[in-house]
């Protein structure tokens, strides 16, 4: 059974992969244990056809997506033979939508979710999205997957113990599992960071190559390594995953 507060993880997911990916339209719902998925929270729809609709396992796009297990995108959802077109005037009629993918949200081996994106015109979808969006869901899969701790003892031991982690990487873990589980949100550390390095750290956290963040913020490649080489340099980390670990857990990102 999913937690109470899905709606509102959904809703923080889907705004984080709005603003990563700029999509004028993401949408997504919880998977009901009869394997219906019900489409619940939106951004940038234009009406309210899609409210609260149920998609079977194998029906539609999103149906797909469960059935297979994996990311399904369609460059013309009206014509693609991909998927079956039951829900073509919600999706086509009424809000207009053209390349459209869905990401489920697996949690142990069982999807629990599915994340959709959209465009309307002639824009496609690409490879990046898709690749952001598979972050967000994995994050949204993290969130549903924490264990729970019922007493604040609890939490304030769990407190302790990451005050104490010199790794930077295990203690934002901690730090994240202890505000997951209903803890203080930790306060910004100072890091000495700049802007353009909060920036390469940013797109970096969302799985973007040197070359697309080079691209993204009108920079050289070789400018994106310097910037890279200074975070890792001042948060005491060796390379760029632990990198975006360590920003997070001081709350710079």
């Amino acid at each position: 059974m999913l937690p109470d507060r899905f709606p509102s993880l959904l809703a923080q997911r889907l705004d984080v992969l709005r603003r990563a990916t700029g999509l004028p339209v993401v949408f997504g719902g919880a998977v009901t244990p009869g394997s219906d998925l019900v489409l619940s929270s939106f951004f940038g729809t234009q009406g309210t056809s899609l409210h609260g609709l149920r998609v079977g396992a194998g029906r539609g796009l999103g149906g797909t997506a469960i059935a297979l297990g994996t990311a399904v995108r369609v460059n013309d959802y009206a014509t693609t033979r991909a998927i079956t077109h039951e829900f073509d005037q919600m999706v086509v009629v009424n809000e207009r939508l053209t390349s459209v993918f869905a990401y489920p949200v697996t949690v142990r081996g069982t999807v629990r979710g599915v994340l959709y994106g959209a465009v309307r015109g002639q824009t496609t979808i690409g490879d990046r999205a898709i690749r952001t969006a598979g972050a967000v869901a994995q994050g949204l899969a993290g969130d549903l997957d924490m264990p729970s701790l019922h007493t604040q003892a609890a939490l304030r031991e769990l407190s302790e113990v990451a005050k104490l982690v010199r790794d930077p990487v295990l203690r934002e873990r901690l730090r994240k599992v202890h505000q997951d589980l209903g803890g203080e949100v930790p306060v910004a550390v100072p890091t000495g960071l700049t802007p353009r390095e909060l920036d390469t750290l940013r797109l970096a956290a969302v799985g973007a190559s040197n070359r697309e963040i080079a691209a993204e913020l009108g920079l050289s490649t070789e400018t994106v390594k310097a910037y890279l080489r200074g975070a890792m340099r001042k948060l005491g980390v060796h390379n760029r995953t632990a990198a975006v670990h360590a920003a997070r857990s001081t709350g710079a990102l």
